[in-house]
């Protein structure tokens, strides 16, 4: 199920890329393609040392509780641990891919983390 959904992420993130003519969703289909162990993983307070208040960030892989969010942000992933995403939920959004993409396809004001 999780592959099925994966591999249809991937080629919508492409397709946008083109249609749009933005990199940033090129670079994070590229980033899911691989392998589960090399994909990224990124704690909350890796997101709260790097983000700016209100900015929209991706993270082409998981995102894990570890830490604290302070800043009201946007943060889209593949996948959220359970933890993470209540922390997130409190002080901002948690989204995943496809919805930013169908959200902003234009990918602006969106930064990778990881």
């Amino acid at each position: 199920m999780k592959h099925e959904q994966l591999t249809q992420l991937i080629s919508e993130l492409k397709k946008t890329s083109i249609e749009e003519k933005v990199r940033i969703w090129k670079r994070v289909a590229s980033d899911l393609e691989k392998s589960t162990r090399r994909r990224r993983q990124v704690n909350i307070y890796r997101i709260e040392k790097n983000a700016k208040p209100n900015e929209i960030i991706v993270v082409p892989g998981k995102v894990l509780g570890s830490g604290e969010l302070t800043k009201t942000v946007v943060v889209a992933a593949f996948n959220f641990s359970d933890s993470a995403y209540q922390k997130i939920k409190i002080k901002g959004q948690a989204l995943s891919i496809t919805e930013l993409l169908k959200k902003n396809p234009q990918g602006k004001k969106v930064r990778i983390i990881g």
